[in-house]
């Protein structure tokens, strides 16, 4: 089946981009240090019994601050960082935030009166004119804040939107992970015969999005476009997934269809990469489904994952992992899964080991389109589609 025509210009570009990692902050720092296949997973003491010891921290932001000073902060410094990036003003009337997190500090912070009280904080702090809107769809939060800027932005709602995601470590989430098995006793190896778990992490990533008419207008210049979204409950289990992976095929194809592309038309997909035996099953079942029509090994896309570098972020993995997807559309290479060694049983896609991996970013003079795909407790599903710079 051949690809559409994509002459015409997408409707909502991604103009300002930015992200705080256990790696550092600075895109183009971080991409290489992923591309190196560094890690930011480190031995950190707690002050209960886990299954294991070892977090991904972010090395700027003291651990000894109050969790809810930390996600404030680092909402703050990382959504201002990518409006800079696009070129423009927080204060810019037009501009409105969308802000996902899982539990942010709200599971060790008992004097919350209200879960959205950090969003307003943020952007009161910065003074921006409108309200922000808030969300949280568990490990699919920072998906599904692009999911919503960009209906927004379509539906003619807003003109621009910083969309993205922050969360952070906390004890009460290492406990809840350590008593759930979800944490792995070993490291986390996603996509692995071996994988027996995830390991915690934090950080935030926002991205702007902008209509195609006003980023024209001012000549920005973008990093991408976020082409279509799809999302899909499986309402099987509040911490564990449908094995049938029939809710992220469904997302999936939603994404594809909002974009107008086909299966044959990605050159990459992030995928979830939780390390998990059960997520990495659904998403290795999934990818079989999605892709096995879509053509020869040369024009399979790459999968690639970057939780064994930021460990699981958690409510802010899928607005780091869009950042990546675009960074590898621009360079047209992904960074090596970290922790795989010998591919599970079964997987049907090309997975960089050892090394950075290059990807063909286009076929038949079409440009090729990217994946980022989360799955979040409570069976939230959600994949977006983008498209690089031409």
């Amino acid at each position: 089946m051949s690809g559409p025509d994509t002459t015409s210009t997408p409707e909502v570009w991604v103009t300002g981009m930015a992200w705080s990692t256990p790696l550092g902050t600075g895109l183009d720092d971080v991409w290489r240090s992923l591309l190196e296949g560094r890690g930011g997973v480190q031995t950190l003491p707690s002050a209960h019994p886990l299954r294991n010891d070892r977090a991904a921290v972010l090395p700027h932001l003291p651990l000894d601050k109050d969790p809810g000073e930390r996600l404030h902060v680092l909402s703050r410094d990382t959504l201002a960082e990518a409006v800079a990036d696009a070129g423009l003003d927080v204060t810019d009337p037009r501009l409105r935030a969308v802000f996902g997190t899982s539990y942010g500090p709200h599971l060790d912070d008992t004097g919350v009166t209200a879960l959205d009280d950090w969003c307003a904080d943020v952007t009161g702090e910065l003074n921006m004119p409108q309200a922000p809107v808030s969300l949280t769809t568990a490990c699919s939060s920072g998906s599904d804040s692009l999911l919503v800027g960009a209906e927004l932005i379509r539906n003619g709602d807003a003109e621009i939107c910083v969309c993205g995601a922050a969360d952070v470590l906390t004890p009460a989430k290492r406990l809840g992970h350590s008593a759930l098995g979800t944490m792995s006793p070993t490291s986390l190896r996603a996509f692995d015969e071996a994988h027996d778990g995830t390991i915690l992490g934090e950080g935030a990533a926002f991205l702007v999005l902008e209509s195609a008419r006003s980023a024209t207008a001012r000549g920005a210049r973008p990093h991408g476009y976020l082409l279509g979204a799809g999302s899909a409950n499986d309402a099987v289990n509040a911490a564990a997934p449908d094995l049938s992976g029939d809710s992220v095929v469904r997302a999936v194809g939603r994404a594809l269809l909002a974009a107008g592309r086909h299966a044959e038309d990605v050159a990459v997909v992030n995928a979830h990469g939780s390390g998990t035996p059960v997520n990495d099953l659904v998403e290795c079942r999934s990818y079989e489904r999605v892709f096995s029509s879509a053509g020869s090994a040369a024009t399979s896309p790459t999968v690639f994952a970057t939780k064994g570098a930021f460990g699981h972020t958690l409510g802010a993995t899928g607005a780091l992992e869009a950042v990546a997807v675009l960074l590898a559309l621009r360079d047209g290479v992904v960074p090596p899964v970290r922790g795989l060694t010998t591919v599970m049983p079964g997987f049907p896609l090309p997975l960089p080991m050892g090394g950075p991996a290059a990807f063909d970013g286009r076929i038949d003079r079409i440009d090729r389109v990217g994946l980022s795909v989360t799955l979040g407790f409570g069976g939230f599903n959600t994949c977006l589609a983008f498209e690089g710079t031409r």
